[in-house]
């Protein structure tokens, strides 16, 4: 005798609590990914060894190692950036912390000023959405796919021995 659909309903209701329960839940951390450092960490022991006015770059660079980059215009700042990051769906990094440590000198290479920035510190930017036209024409998919077919000829075939002058290739 087939059982009826309000016995079924009451031996699904728990299941889809859990379900329902789970699913606002994160994934725990030992079936994720474990984060990745990226980029040059300072420590906040070694930059505190570094005082304004007498540290010099030979100093820094003995303390912290190269920078991550220079200011664009201005070799005499240097910027150290650190992320910590872990993937996220679809396969792109989500950034968890960001630390970024700014140092400039003077011209002599003198340290004058530390910053220090977060990722609260951080803007967007927009990226654009508009393409470089080309000179040409457009070329459709079937033009891309088929546009070869004909052009290659087959490579010739040498009937004779080594310095045939039927293949011009052998020397």
């Amino acid at each position: 005798m087939p059982r009826p659909i309000a016995t079924r309903l009451t031996r699904l209701m728990p299941a889809a609590a859990l379900a329902a329960l789970l699913s606002g839940c994160a994934m725990p951390d030992f079936l994720s990914y474990p984060p990745q450092v990226r980029g040059n960490k300072v420590d906040a022991e070694e930059l505190a060894q570094l005082v304004p006015g007498t540290s010099t770059r030979q100093d820094v660079t003995a303390l912290l190692g190269s920078p991550t980059a220079h200011a664009t215009f201005d070799d005499n700042t240097w910027i150290y950036i650190a992320q910590i990051t872990r993937p996220v769906i679809g396969g792109f990094q989500g950034v968890e912390d960001q630390q970024v440590t700014v140092l400039t000198f003077d011209a002599k290479g003198v340290l004058t000023g530390i910053q220090k920035k977060t990722l609260a510190d951080s803007m967007p930017v927009d990226v654009v959405a508009r393409t470089t036209p080309s000179p040409g024409t457009e070329a459709s998919i079937l033009q891309q796919l088929l546009g070869n077919v004909g052009r290659f000829s087959p490579a010739p075939t040498s009937s004779g021995g080594q310095g045939s002058s039927t293949n011009p290739g052998n020397f």
